[in-house]
């Protein structure tokens, strides 16, 4: 039996993220996932101006090792309404010659690479102990915290703070934490690579396309290395089985036929075959902590529910809950009431986030009210600039702009 004071479940980036947290922090860990690495996840790959803040903020030699893998930096973002305007976001510095550049606050890379790259900076501490190929199938809580087992009984851990980290289906959410299933607060997606995809060449840029036949999903395209993109689909559960509707055949159509997209995919080819996620939303506030344990990410449904982007939000509990595990372990305090810090922080630092990606979801049921919203945006300078600072800065000071009535007033007004 392993004895440890934390073990995290799951070492995709939530996961990865806590460990190399508490290894900067000198705490050791027990990192524990079913998969070997490298291994794909069915992802949009797209890494927000989150990630490269926090990892700075550990060590800024975490990103300029990873500037050295295959990705592209994002300094662009691409909007198309329903009637088909379409907005670009350009997070490029404006005083600056373009040789001066600093980093991209965003990136596309492949889970592929991302998540290998991340377990590779894992096993540069030696205060992370690393299971690879292990499948916990059971939880037992303990006086002590929990014990963790495998299929076969072979592999167990016996640990005082349990990290909850392996993705959107983790059976501890569900049967020990009570995080049901909620399709109202749920989404589908599929995802496929291309190459070929014309119009990619220039600023790379982060596509989103708001279609009338997927409102309120979406069609995005993200530009991969190597002339690659990573196209997908993604819908609210609820809406899906409603409407009875067939993502597979809506994104072949799509492509094949749409005048927006047919002649950007008439030479395109696919590299891989069209696969479906599950993604639990952030939309509905959820408790994430409990005796000894706290859920992190996908885990504790903290996907963003406009975009579907979850890698930042994991990686970001990731590190709160790294912080919490040692408060924890410095009080001998592990009971839900004072694991509720945890709770508390994640409200505090996304909560403002994921309540209004919730209120843009719900205007995107509108399309009219979209198209109306866009026509104003498109030449009104104060709303370009606030998004673009909300992409490139991650504080939550910017997203409260979004709740004040002056905001909204400003961008009818249009000016």
């Amino acid at each position: 039996m392993i004895k440890t004071d934390i073990c995290i479940v799951g070492a995709g980036p939530g996961g990865a993220a806590t460990a190399l947290k508490l290894a900067y922090a000198n705490q050791s860990c027990v990192l524990v996932d079913k998969a070997t690495f490298p291994r794909d996840k069915i992802c949009g790959d797209a890494l927000s101006g989150k990630i490269p803040t926090l990892f700075d903020r550990m060590d800024p030699e975490i990103m300029n090792r990873f500037r050295a893998t295959p990705q592209v930096g994002m300094w662009g973002f691409k909007f198309t309404s329903p009637n088909g305007k379409e907005m670009y976001f350009d997070f490029r510095p404006k005083d600056l010659a373009e040789t001066d550049y600093p980093p991209a606050p965003g990136y596309v890379s492949t889970r592929l690479v991302f998540d290998n790259f991340l377990i590779e900076e894992v096993k540069r501490h030696d205060s992370v102990d690393l299971y690879e190929g292990i499948n916990i199938s059971e939880y037992i809580k303990t006086s002590e915290g929990y014990l963790l087992k495998d299929k076969s009984g072979e592999f167990t851990v016996q640990t005082k703070i349990l990290i909850i980290a392996n993705g959107a289906h983790s059976s501890f959410s569900r049967k020990h934490a009570g995080l049901e299933k909620d399709n109202r607060h749920h989404a589908g997606g599929l995802r496929v690579y291309y190459k070929n995809v014309a119009n990619l060449e220039g600023q790379p840029a982060i596509e989103l396309h708001y279609f009338k036949e997927l409102v309120p999903g979406y069609l995005w395209i993200f530009p991969l290395p190597n002339n690659g993109a990573n196209v997908g689909l993604g819908m609210r559960t609820d809406m899906i089985s409603s409407r009875k509707f067939n993502m597979r055949t809506a994104l072949d159509e799509l492509v094949a036929t749409h005048p927006r997209l047919k002649d950007r995919f008439k030479d395109a080819e696919i590299t891989d075959s069209v696969k479906g996620y599950g993604l639990p939303l952030g939309s509905k506030k959820r408790i994430l902590s409990g005796d000894h344990y706290m859920l992190v990410g996908d885990a504790g449904h903290l996907i963003d529910p406009l975009t579907g982007e979850g890698i930042g939000n994991a990686i970001y509990s990731g590190t709160i809950a790294a912080d919490q595990a040692v408060i924890c372990l410095k009080e001998k305090k592990y009971d839900a009431r004072f694991m509720r810090a945890y709770d508390v922080r994640i409200q505090r630092v996304l909560g403002t986030e994921l309540k209004a990606s919730y209120l843009m979801q719900r205007i995107m049921l509108y399309p009219r009210l979209v198209n109306f919203l866009t026509n104003r945006v498109e030449n009104n300078k104060f709303v370009m600039d606030f998004f673009n600072k909300i992409f490139v800065d991650p504080s939550t000071e910017w997203q409260k702009e979004l709740w004040r009535p002056g905001f909204w007033w400003r961008v009818v007004k249009g000016n």
